[in-house]
């Protein structure tokens, strides 16, 4: 079940522990993506807090909303680039896609196999994509006070093993999210040092959120009947390279 639109504004944009969650995450993308100069950037679910840092270098970016969740213009002050759009049936062509930011769009989706045949559609031959969803070991997923705590949770191997299935290449996993989901001042201004201190001790202290990075591959189709051809090859010129000599008549020999 998706959460509105106005409720995840309100936590990424209007409550502090919101902000501390959105700087995390967004920080983790950038180092595992620090560019996307000509590319097209697109986010599903409510990914458009993660896709600021690329408006000013990708060629396109676009948040796709999905819409039993809603729609919100973004970003605020400039050109909006957001839309609404059925889970499964995004208005992007075909492999346009060259990277791909999924926050909170995949853990509520009751039509999972579905989107993430849209999520391979529309992502171009060797373009990448970051899953981000609820860890299921951690503190955000089991309290329902911030959007992480609905929804699926995953681990980082059951998300990996569903992404395989749908023909994704997972390429790298971590975590993020690491100070406790609370609003107290202490919790909230430690908070990047529990960032700092989760990335050196994973994973034996788990993030709240686990991100997954694919890739899609594409491979040239063989042709059919080659192989056939190659193990049973024609025999007409076997005699050219190694002459082979032929018997002797039978001679008769004529009486006078």
């Amino acid at each position: 079940m998706y959460l509105d639109v106005l409720d995840l504004r309100n936590f990424y944009y209007r409550t502090q522990l919101g902000r501390v969650a959105q700087r995390a995450i967004r920080d983790r993308l950038v180092e595992m993506w620090p560019e996307a100069k000509g590319q097209t950037v697109v986010g599903f679910g409510f990914a458009a807090p993660l896709l600021r840092p690329y408006l000013d270098q990708a060629r396109r970016v676009i948040a796709v909303m999905p819409a039993p969740q809603g729609v919100m213009p973004w970003p605020a002050g400039m050109a909006n680039v957001s839309l609404l759009a059925e889970e499964a049936s995004w208005p992007l062509e075909t492999g346009m896609v060259d990277k791909l930011v999924v926050l909170h769009g995949l853990e509520p989706s009751e039509e999972q196999p579905d989107l993430l045949d849209e999520c391979w559609r529309v992502l171009g031959p060797g373009g990448r994509a970051i899953f981000v969803v609820p860890n299921r070991s951690g503190f955000w997923a089991r309290t329902e006070g911030t959007p992480f705590g609905f929804g699926r949770p995953y681990s980082a191997n059951q998300l990996e093993s569903q992404l395989r299935r749908h023909s994704f290449v997972p390429e790298r996993a971590v975590s993020a999210l690491f100070a406790p989901p609370s609003h107290r001042r202490f919790w909230l201004r430690t908070a990047g040092m529990w960032e700092r201190a989760g990335r050196r001790f994973a994973p034996w202290l788990a993030g709240g959120v686990v991100m997954v990075e694919v890739s899609k591959q594409v491979y040239a189709p063989r042709k059919p009947g080659l192989k056939a051809a190659v193990t049973r090859p024609l025999k007409a010129l076997e005699g050219v390279s190694a002459p082979k000599p032929l018997p002797a008549p039978h001679l008769v020999r004529v009486k006078n």
